[in-house]
């Protein structure tokens, strides 16, 4: 892996979704070549496939057999599967949850060996995914557990617009007794480092959302904002975090008072990518704060629906690609500039 071109590697998610749809579109803009050098974790035959029904032919990929060998001219492709591939165009299938995660482990192992500088992965479905081997809701969780971190944050970027959830994939029942003071200060520590790592923001403006309706009212329609939220916010601010809040999640979109925070921690998973989809539409994405690594993903999921149809918009997956570039700049330069104080 050359110094001077980042490397960025793609896991091909569901084969039958519109993934390499999205994949295939954005890198035929041949300007990406001029910012990184892609490596698709996949199957020629299946990308075929997918090129064939999207009826596009001015687009060709160079098969390789490990990132290092890589052509920084080139789209790259390694062939990740000995056996066929059987693509069912909007079916979720044990073969394409197989195929995902066979892409996404070896995707994973080749960015923990040093061979990329980054991942994006394409939308995977979390029911067909599920199996001995692989019992884990969504990357995030995966990619926690590969890392060996205590806990990161998936954060939706959108231009200026990014939100933080508390609590991830977990039944909206449960996120109640999650949200403590220890787990909110763990997210708020993440987010705010991030955002200054990551985004390059001097210091980063926090708004903290409560988990009730109207923020619990003082107690009246919930008591974890006083017993949890609050105390947290005191004690990050406290370190020189400046994190405000709680504040009421409807008013808060409602009104566009997001406009005035660099980030938005939401308390799950909803409260957060509702109003954020709401607002991005298709050209938002996914980042994973917290790890050693850098990994982006698009912000929408697998769209079984409109799989083939070439109805599907490739902006958020080359928004996501542009992101992990740009992130991975960043944390190089906020280390250099960290280790040298006098540049």
């Amino acid at each position: 892996m050359t110094d001077d071109k980042i490397v960025i590697g793609i896991s091909h998610g569901d084969i039958n979704s519109i993934s390499y749809e999205v994949i295939i579109k954005a890198l035929m803009d041949k300007r990406i070549l001029e910012m990184c050098t892609p490596v698709i974790y996949g199957s020629p035959k299946v990308a075929a496939y997918h090129r064939k029904a999207l009826n596009i032919e001015n687009f060709s990929m160079n098969n390789i057999t490990s990132a290092d060998q890589a052509n920084d001219k080139r789209v790259n492709i390694i062939d990740c599967f000995t056996e066929e591939l059987k693509v069912e165009l909007g079916k979720s299938t044990d073969i394409a949850g197989k195929a995902s995660v066979d892409s996404l482990q070896k995707a994973v192992q080749d960015l923990k060996d040093g061979l990329l500088h980054g991942l994006v992965t394409g939308p995977i479905n979390k029911d067909n995914t599920q199996s001995e081997q692989f019992n884990f809701p969504g990357h995030t969780e995966y990619l926690k557990a590969q890392f060996g971190v205590d806990e990161v944050l998936m954060i939706l970027v959108n231009e200026n617009l990014r939100v933080g959830v508390a609590t991830g994939h977990v039944p909206l029942k449960d996120v109640s007794g999650l949200i403590t003071k220890e787990l909110l200060l763990q997210k708020i520590n993440i987010f705010n480092k991030s955002l200054k790592e990551d985004f390059g923001i001097r210091k980063p403006k926090i708004a903290i959302l409560g988990l009730n309706p109207h923020a619990g009212d003082n107690g009246l329609l919930g008591s974890e904002e006083i017993d949890q939220i609050i105390p947290a916010i005191q004690t990050a601010r406290d370190k020189g975090i400046l994190a405000l809040g709680p504040y009421p999640a409807d008013g808060f979109f409602g009104s566009g008072d997001f406009d005035a925070y660099d980030g938005v921690l939401a308390m799950y998973h909803d409260q957060g990518l509702a109003p954020f989809k709401a607002l991005a539409f298709d050209k938002g994405v996914n980042y994973t704060a917290g790890l050693p690594v850098v990994r982006t993903s698009p912000g929408h999921g697998t769209a079984f629906t409109i799989a083939g149809n070439n109805k599907a918009s490739e902006d958020s997956f080359r928004n996501a690609l542009y992101l992990a570039i740009d992130i991975f700049k960043r944390k190089k330069q906020y280390t250099e500039l960290t280790e040298n104080p006098l540049q």
